[in-house]
């Protein structure tokens, strides 16, 4: 079995520490290009699964208590925003006065 010398093993080290940070770049970038833009949706988020916005008294994520309350927001693709049915209507990019 040979031994690396020390000028060998940093070479080593430093070829694999790029190779790292080249595949974890490739990986940021393919996640990031490919996601579309999202805007705020109110009243299409069913209870405890809105992203925030869910009134006095709540922390944010997940707080929504009923289906569909208006003043709570999910996050969903540009555009996609105002053509979600809902049972009282369709989603608004504002909050919305829901029964």
């Amino acid at each position: 079995m040979k031994t690396r010398t020390p000028k060998a093993k940093i070479a080593a080290l430093a070829a694999s520490a790029f190779a790292l940070s080249l595949t974890a770049a490739v990986a940021h970038a393919g996640t990031t290009q490919n996601e579309p833009p999202m805007e705020h949706c109110y009243g299409v988020a069913l209870a405890g699964e809105n992203d925030c916005a869910a009134g006095p008294g709540t922390t944010c994520a997940g707080t929504s208590t009923v289906d569909y309350q208006g003043n709570a927001w999910t996050s969903v693709p540009a555009g996609t925003c105002v053509d979600i049915e809902t049972p009282y209507g369709n989603g608004s990019l504002t909050p919305v006065e829901r029964p």
